[in-house]
């Protein structure tokens, strides 16, 4: 059905706008028939279309990397991820700024990334437990406490704390 609406918008001459927002809803049914590859390749492509209509600085392209952030995140391509959201995390805080919602969630992402990967090191998690810590306290303090995103932080948070206490360091 949304393809179909798809081929309709372009047939008709819809905005690239609209055909980006058409294509994220694809790809967000994708993901929900667990077809995961084609809602990763579906949600990168919007992400590439929301940079090159409106810059890395508009909230649309922000919100699109996020999506494909997520959805890198779920696929366990834990650098290609961790790659995306460093560059998108200044840029959300410095736009965006940092007690926007949006900024919240790249950098909440990006910690549990960075917590998730296997091949994470203690310094890996220590960043993690810190940009948690932060985001936790700004969240609190913008969202309230039973806020379902600051929530979410808190909970990651307590899980990176002890995959740090559990982390041996580097052997000398």
């Amino acid at each position: 059905m949304q393809v179909t609406e798809l081929a309709m918008r372009r047939r008709l001459g819809s905005s690239e706008h609209n055909i980006l927002a058409t294509q994220g809803n694809i790809a967000d049914s994708y993901l929900l028939l667990g077809r995961k590859e084609e809602a990763l390749c579906t949600t990168r492509d919007v992400y590439l279309g929301f940079l090159k209509l409106y810059g890395k600085e508009h909230e649309e392209t922000l919100r699109s990397a996020l999506c494909w952030a997520f959805g890198l995140h779920d696929l366990r391509r834990h650098e290609e991820a961790k790659k995306l959201l460093r560059k998108t995390s200044p840029v959300a805080r410095r736009v965006l700024g940092e007690t926007n919602e949006l900024t919240l969630k790249v950098r909440w992402v990006y910690a549990s990334v960075l917590c998730d990967d296997p091949a994470a090191t203690l310094d890996d998690l220590r960043e993690a437990v810190s940009t948690l810590e932060e985001t936790a306290r700004t969240a609190r303090r913008v969202l309230g406490i039973s806020h379902p995103v600051t929530e979410g932080i808190e909970a990651e948070l307590q899980i990176a704390r002890e995959d740090a206490r559990e982390t041996p360091s580097a052997s000398p």
